[in-house]
């Protein structure tokens, strides 16, 4: 596979889907083509099962996306992605190698490739099983993320990042559990010193967020940044610039590009996990990569947990079997 060959990458809105597949796509040195694609009901009550009907399952004014020539590799991340590149693989007959990310729920065999963090127990023969989110980050993400935003290298060290998820079905994540969350930030900052860098996600409700802006954002402890209003998502160069972070529980794509980062990560549960999200919290502690919210290390040594470019490579070999024989 070359940088001229063809690849498509097929995802919704949601930025952790996003970020999942255009990852995979650079760690395979191809260059994207991103669509995003939104299949209309029925299909989207039933996405990926039904494929009867085509290219209809989009909306008018998408179908002609969905049009040869096609790519060489398409990848998809989330549900509705998984209907379309299902449909791709289909349409092209054969042309193109399927890869989606994540468990599409059906039988693996409607895709060239699947894969599908650890803890959802997806196994088969065309199964890859990381075991969190494929993500971009490496020494050089993070490099460049502390280039793009110098200034918060200039804040009193240590500096903690905070990063909020939201809600989900299990975990409650609300008013309570933050302004918990926030008091024991607050008191280690005023024991140690140093700054809080809280970064919100699409999925934090303004109830989650309040007590961080209440006692962070305006007590000058730091920054609180919640959307565009505040200016450009700093993301990036928190993860770059902290020294420790601190993850809400509820997220799998924020915890393991947490834990890619290289520092100490830590998370704190209010209330027992649903037994997925569980299992993928414990592989992680099991590794050394997260911790208490309360513990103070030593903590072992371990690499980062940086398993994209180790996917890619078996991606790629997959491909290459796959492109010998067509």
């Amino acid at each position: 596979m070359t940088q001229a060959d063809a690849c498509w990458v097929i995802t919704d809105h949601a930025a952790g889907n996003q970020r999942q597949a255009l990852a995979l796509a650079a760690g395979l040195g191809l260059r994207a083509r991103h669509l995003q694609l939104q299949p209309r009901a029925p299909w989207s009550w039933l996405a990926p099962r039904c494929t009867l009907g085509g290219r209809y399952a989009l909306p008018a004014e998408q179908r002609n996306l969905l049009s040869p020539p096609w790519p060489r590799v398409v990848i998809g991340c989330g549900r509705s992605a998984a209907l379309c590149t299902r449909l791709v693989r289909k349409l092209g007959d054969g042309a193109s190698y399927a890869v989606q990310i994540l468990d599409p729920r059906v039988a693996p065999r409607h895709w060239d490739l699947v894969i599908a963090p650890r803890h959802d127990g997806l196994r088969g023969a065309n199964v890859l099983s990381p075991i969190g989110s494929l993500n971009p980050i490496d020494d050089a993400w993070l490099a460049d993320a502390r280039g793009r935003w110098p200034r918060l290298g200039e804040l009193p060290s240590p500096r903690i990042g905070v990063l909020l998820g939201g809600p989900r079905h299990g975990v409650a994540l609300d008013l309570v559990y933050a302004a918990q969350l926030v008091q024991r930030l607050v008191a280690d900052q005023a024991a140690h010193g140093g700054s809080l860098l809280v970064v919100a996600s699409r999925r934090t409700p303004d109830a989650l967020l309040a007590p961080f802006q209440a006692q962070v954002g305006r007590a000058g402890l730091g920054l609180v940044w919640h959307n565009a209003d505040d200016g450009p998502n700093p993301y990036a160069g928190v993860l770059g610039w902290s020294d420790a972070l601190v993850v809400t529980p509820d997220s799998v794509n924020m915890l393991s590009e947490a834990c890619a980062v290289g520092c100490p990560v830590h998370t704190w549960i209010g209330a027992p996990l649903p037994a997925k999200l569980a299992s993928f919290h414990q592989e992680l502690r099991d590794g050394g990569w997260l911790h208490d919210l309360d513990a103070t290390g030593p903590f072992p040594d371990v690499p980062p947990l940086r398993e994209t470019a180790a996917i890619a490579t078996m991606v790629n070999t997959r491909i290459a079997a796959y492109l010998r024989r067509h």
